[in-house]
């Protein structure tokens, strides 16, 4: 039996999930050139078309999904193999890659875990910046950071901040041409700063709740944002009332360019906590970044079965 050419299939992988060739080729260290190349000798070879190319996108064809599907996870699992083969060297190794909010990035992740890359020089870390809900195990993450209430029943959840409150905020400029709210039903008045939340389309229902009643405001404004720190700007600028983590406003709240209002309608909750599926056999690099940011306080939590 002739031998096959397994590299064609590692390129044509790469190009199907990566949509691009010029995306590939750059992860694969090789020209646009060879690639297509060896994606048009694989079709030769197999006398089927794998990909259906145009100007601005490659994707494929049904035959090309079908070996997708066949061999993807089979080179997923033979990378994950050699990972694991770190563990029989000096020191770990490899990539881990996490998808996260940029202000948890900043605030909890590089701080905890730059001790670790000094002392481990050969780990690597790679961050997805995503408010979305991204599939960790589709999009080949290691691990995802969310807060709490939001994480799939199905995964592993480490804490790695403390519980959290939300902070109702405008700048005094606001307040001086506008009443302070009293209850939440009041914000319903105001000019709000909304926030689209990537993973469903809509806006995000501001939630509160005080002596056990909940309530939920759908609040209306000028301008709607995707991420925090725009929300934070437009509030200092009194182009409306915000509604973030505390923690992101406090500097401002205690420097008095905001005043925090309905402070009695916001309940902690569960913070940040990194999460991962629970089958998975972590590497030693992985396994140092899970120790590296984990509450000191706090266990490995296991969510419904794993």
């Amino acid at each position: 039996m002739a031998k096959r050419n397994f590299n064609d299939l590692v390129y044509f992988v790469t190009v199907a999930r990566e949509g691009s060739f010029t995306r590939a080729a750059a992860e694969l260290g090789v020209t646009q050139s060879a690639l297509s190349q060896a994606i048009s000798g694989l079709e030769s070879k197999l006398q089927i078309r794998l990909l259906t190319r145009t100007t601005r996108s490659v994707s494929p064809t049904a035959a090309g999904e079908r070996l997708l599907n066949a061999i993807g996870r089979r080179f997923d699992e033979i990378e994950s193999e050699l990972d694991e083969l770190t563990e029989l060297r000096d020191k770990p190794a490899g990539t881990v890659r996490i998808t996260c909010g940029d202000y948890v990035l900043h605030s909890v992740l590089l701080p905890k875990l730059t001790p670790l890359l000094r002392e481990y020089p050969e780990i690597k870390l790679e961050f997805d910046v995503n408010y979305g809900f991204r599939d960790i195990v589709a999009d080949r993450f290691d691990a995802g950071v969310r807060l709490g209430n939001t994480i799939d029943k199905d995964m592993i959840a480490v804490p790695i901040g403390p519980p959290m409150r939300l902070a109702v905020v405008a700048s005094p400029l606001y307040f001086e041409t506008n009443p302070i709210p009293k209850v939440p039903q009041d914000l319903m008045a105001h000019q709000c700063i909304n926030q689209r939340m990537q993973s469903s389309g809509g806006l995000y229902v501001w939630d509160f709740e005080r002596r056990g009643r909940k309530v939920n405001v759908r609040v209306d404004g000028q301008l709607i944002f995707n991420t925090t720190q725009p929300q934070v700007d437009a509030a200092l600028a009194a182009l409306g009332i915000a509604l973030l983590p505390e923690d992101e406003l406090e500097p401002h709240i205690e420097s008095g360019r905001l005043i925090r209002v309905l402070a009695d309608w916001c309940a902690p909750f569960g913070g940040y906590q990194l999460y991962y599926p629970s089958r998975r056999q972590p590497s030693p690099a992985f396994s140092l970044v899970v120790d590296a940011l984990r509450m000191t306080s706090a266990k490995n939590i296991k969510l419904g079965r794993g």
